[in-house]
């Protein structure tokens, strides 16, 4: 396989804009003409999820050779290559299904089971964020000054799953006012940029959460992973059905408060 490079050259920093940006225009050009169909978990998927998919497997497999992919409409096992891509062609198929002009594109590059470099596109707003590990967050090509982007926000980004936190305790004030996007990608980074102050996620898959990992941890925010760590993958790990619940917060006093509520999502393990 060939021993991988610690960091991605200028050259296929430049290609991988190029590719994204192409699928981007696709995607943007599909928005609002084209019908979904149900997977076999009850999710949504769109030609243009399989179009984006097989677009990028296939531009990464040029722009980075003997380097493995995991993606959410194609392998989803951990390739046992030391340097390896996390793929999510299209994060937010309900919300690019029902108009809703809001989705991602989230792509990480895994170098020894841990985010090195991350890629988190979202087209409808022209925005593009790259993280690189121990480097930073440049958003449109602009590097993020983390004092710069803590927004005083009273808000925290519930999933559709993760809601049900609500009913579990009703006789509690939940410590925030909901957001609900509809995007585990977009949910997270909206914590890293100060939008939200936390976040909960009930069932994330690995690639709904990647790109967003690296985001947070190079601006200084917590992450509590309340089940599986996903730094303990193992090589040829299937990672179809696994989740990965988690809280996000800007600090590990937002971590505290919001605690107790994602706790109650792992009880009796129902997640």
């Amino acid at each position: 396989m060939g021993n991988p490079i610690d960091k991605l050259n200028q050259t296929q920093l430049k290609e991988l804009d190029s590719l994204f940006n192409s699928v981007s225009e696709k995607q943007l050009k599909d928005f609002g003409n084209i019908s979904a169909s149900n997977k076999s978990d009850g999710s949504l998927i769109t030609s243009c999820d399989m179009w984006s998919d097989q677009t990028i497997v296939n531009g990464l497999s040029n722009i980075a050779p003997n380097e493995g992919v995991l993606s959410e409409e194609g392998q989803k096992k951990v390739p046992y290559n030391e340097a390896y891509w996390v793929v999510d062609p299209l994060d937010g198929t309900t919300n690019f299904a029902a108009g809703i002009p809001y989705w991602s594109i989230s792509i990480a590059r895994f170098l020894r089971g841990k985010p090195q470099t991350s890629f988190l596109i979202i087209p409808t707003l022209k925005k593009k964020f790259v993280a690189i590990k121990n480097e930073g967050v440049w958003l449109n090509d602009k590097k993020i000054i983390c004092e710069n982007n803590l927004q005083r926000s009273q808000c925290v980004s519930l999933c559709s799953r993760s809601i049900k936190i609500l009913q579990k305790n009703p006789n509690e004030i939940f410590p925030g006012k909901i957001r609900l996007l509809g995007v585990s990608s977009l949910n997270l980074t909206s914590v890293a940029m100060g939008q939200t102050f936390g976040a909960i996620e009930s069932t994330p898959k690995i690639w709904d959460i990647a790109a967003a990992w690296l985001i947070l941890e190079e601006l200084n925010c917590k992450i509590n992973w309340l089940k599986i760590n996903p730094l303990n993958l193992q090589s040829g790990m299937d990672l179809e059905t696994i989740n990965f619940p988690l809280i996000a917060g800007r600090t590990q006093k937002n971590i505290d408060d919001l605690e107790p509520w994602g706790n109650l999502l792992i009880e009796n393990n129902k997640v």
